[in-house]
């Protein structure tokens, strides 16, 4: 499978995994602090720094009851209307421009992820490099026609999906345009439960579409990404936020800056670890082979000695003759003198 280019990043097998930082709404409406996130990620060394581009009017309808009130017990945000959820995480439309330029100061990557059509065609005044669709849109076939027919990548949540909905997902985008195409597994769950992770799903994934796989990961720590990346994850995405205990809208869920370094560290040690199927010494071991066991003469010995237990043993290092023949020789004589710490050999018998 070939890599896919974002912005000036190789995506692809055998290369350090692509890490999106999501801000989220964890910037709190304050600008400085959404400043201060992005500083945070460029140090970090993620990748990308991610947005979510809609106002609560493009998300949902300014209900407060019913179904539209958030009442079970284990959500996060339960006692929340969603127009007064997304009215607080919301990223405001006209910060969008200067953020983007300043990760690009940063070296970063910026994109978004559109909720609706409005956004998709505010993003495109900004020419973001990548488009990202939500696990909750990943069936809004209308969404993923449009960023499809921008030309760029797109990266797809597939949380709830079933296998027919990424299909078919799959195949409106390929039907507009888009042959870059990276499908991340994900729990919509916040936060997830690792056994929730299900993780043997990513290569199947890509098995099934033929596409790039990775991971929108929404478990505490950086262990369930690292695990994904082994199993053929080139993508990673996590929230992340200042100080988890902070109060913002994803701070339960998110990781903190010191955390996504080490899922940057982690997880290129985990790609690089991958590999070959390879046995044998490799290069770097052949100078270990010298601190092998083998047998050696453990005492003082005289030509016609027989070899026993006590006189020949198995020992580091590794210049005598193998362990296994240990019970082929013992009984035998030598034929030469041998000193105390002399590697057994054929020769000597």
């Amino acid at each position: 499978m070939k890599p896919i280019t974002i912005g000036d990043i190789q995506i692809g097998p055998g290369l350090a995994p692509f890490i999106i930082a999501e801000m989220s709404g964890n910037h709190g409406q304050s600008l400085e602090k959404a400043y201060l996130l992005i500083d945070a990620a460029a140090e970090a060394g993620a990748h990308a720094i991610k947005l979510q581009t809609y106002t609560p009017d493009t998300i949902t309808l300014d209900c407060h009851e019913g179904e539209f009130f958030i009442e079970d017990p284990n959500s996060l945000w339960k006692g929340n209307s969603l127009y007064n959820l997304y009215k607080e995480a919301m990223t405001p439309w006209e910060w969008h421009e200067e953020l983007f330029d300043y990760a690009r100061e940063k070296g970063l990557l910026a994109f978004s992820t559109p909720f609706d059509l409005t956004a998709v065609d505010f993003l495109e005044t900004l020419n973001p490099p990548c488009y990202k669709v939500a696990s909750f849109e990943n069936t809004d076939h209308a969404i993923l026609a449009a960023v499809a027919k921008t030309g760029k990548p797109v990266i797809v949540s597939t949380g709830m999906a079933s296998q027919a909905e990424i299909a078919e997902s799959v195949e409106v985008l390929r039907s507009n345009g888009c042959d870059d195409i990276i499908l991340l597994k994900c729990t919509s769950n916040y936060p997830a439960n690792p056994v929730d992770a299900n993780l043997k799903t990513i290569p199947h994934l890509s098995e099934l579409f033929d596409c790039h796989v990775g991971l929108s990961d929404h478990t505490p720590g950086v262990g369930v990404a690292v695990a994904a990346v082994a199993l053929g994850a080139t993508v990673i995405e996590k929230h992340f936020v200042l100080d988890r205990s902070g109060g913002e809208v994803d701070a339960e869920f998110s990781l903190e800056p010191h955390e996504i370094k080490l899922l940057v560290e982690e997880t290129a040690r985990a790609a690089v670890a991958i590999g070959k199927v390879s046995y044998g010494a490799t290069e770097r071991e052949k100078a270990s082979l010298v601190h092998r066991r083998s047998l050696y003469i453990a005492k003082d010995m005289k030509a016609g000695d027989t070899l026993n237990a006590e006189n020949l043993r198995s020992v580091r290092p590794g210049l005598g003759l193998p362990p296994k023949y240990l019970p082929l020789l013992l009984g035998k004589q030598i034929k030469s003198d041998a000193p105390k710490g002399t590697p057994m050999s054929w020769e000597l018998l």
